[in-house]
């Protein structure tokens, strides 16, 4: 029986499902398929002739997806990997290109609300922030390893933390009386750090979010991970193939932006959103989450 608990609402449905254009038969590959809320959609538009290939890192993630996939008329592979990886995904499919390539970069709100992944600073939990356990280093362990300098470089880099200093000589100061190793103690010494209350609705956001954030990503790679799917991504392409990614943050939608308009310049894609497409009014009313998804869209130039 799937598990009802692993709700994710998918943002941006109507926007996908308008700039990928998917047409009965399509070659759809969806990098991150997470509990193939997107997925269903797209495949449902390929049809019986379509094929889609699905990667998640998350084996809890593949499960929900394998089983919300039955009944699609569309054949549906699913695989655990890392998008970074889609060239051995699609060789293993023995699939040479595709027509579609899409990626939602977003965190579903079950990896959130899991405290036994430590994604999130409003429950206490492992500082672990894995998305994938065969990753062999935690949040926890990179907190305890690096030096001071490096580590408010990385929370100012990945986080744009402008306190990443101050927050970074807490830390150091923390550790040298004991291993730093649940999300509740980091947040406490961000906290302290800062001179803030974090249970304060006073700030916008929490003192602890961009924090989290630089971990995440450093932990999983992501932003590397995204520049290896764009960088490979127009070779799987076929000709007037379209590649669709959401981002969640300037960071990600920077590298996405970038790399489209520098693939037009060369004449390889024809940019399809000049300006990224967000959620509307109503959608943000419905799903809060979407407030910050951005969707830009390209489309393979025939040679």
């Amino acid at each position: 029986m799937e598990d009802e608990t692993r709700e994710h609402v998918p943002v941006l449905v109507e926007e996908v499902a308008q700039y990928l254009a998917i047409k009965p038969g399509d070659v759809i590959l969806d990098c991150t398929v997470g509990l193939a809320g997107h997925a269903r959609m797209l495949a449902e538009s390929a049809g019986d002739s379509g094929l889609l290939i699905g990667m998640d890192v998350d084996e809890l993630n593949l499960q929900s997806a394998s089983q919300r996939m039955e009944g699609c008329s569309c054949r549906c592979r699913l695989f655990r990997s890392n998008f970074a990886e889609f060239d051995e995904v699609l060789a293993s499919a023995g699939v040479a290109t595709v027509d579609v390539i899409f990626a939602d970069l977003g965190i579903s709100s079950a990896q959130l609300d899991d405290p036994k992944r430590g994604l999130s600073f409003m429950q206490d939990g492992p500082l672990d922030m894995r998305l994938d356990e065969r990753l062999s280093e935690t949040a926890a362990d990179l907190i305890n390893r690096l030096g001071e300098t490096e580590l408010a470089d990385l929370i100012y880099k990945y986080g744009q933390e402008r306190f990443s200093r101050r927050i970074a000589r807490a830390v150091h100061y923390a550790r040298r009386d004991r291993r730093i190793a649940t999300t509740a103690e980091l947040v406490d010494i961000i906290a302290r750090a800062l001179r803030v209350n974090p249970n304060s609705r006073a700030a916008k956001i929490h003192p602890a979010t961009r924090t989290f954030q630089a971990l995440r990503i450093a932990v999983n790679d992501e932003l590397g991970a995204l520049e290896r799917l764009l960088a490979r991504a127009p070779a799987r392409l076929n000709p007037n193939g379209r590649i669709g990614i959401i981002s969640f943050h300037s960071l990600e939608d920077a590298l996405v932006k970038h790399d489209f308009r520098a693939r037009k310049t060369d004449g390889i894609y024809h940019v399809l959103t000049k300006k990224p497409l967000a959620a509307s009014a109503d959608e943000v009313a419905r799903n809060p989450r979407s407030r910050s998804a951005k969707l830009r869209v390209a489309e393979r130039i025939a040679s």
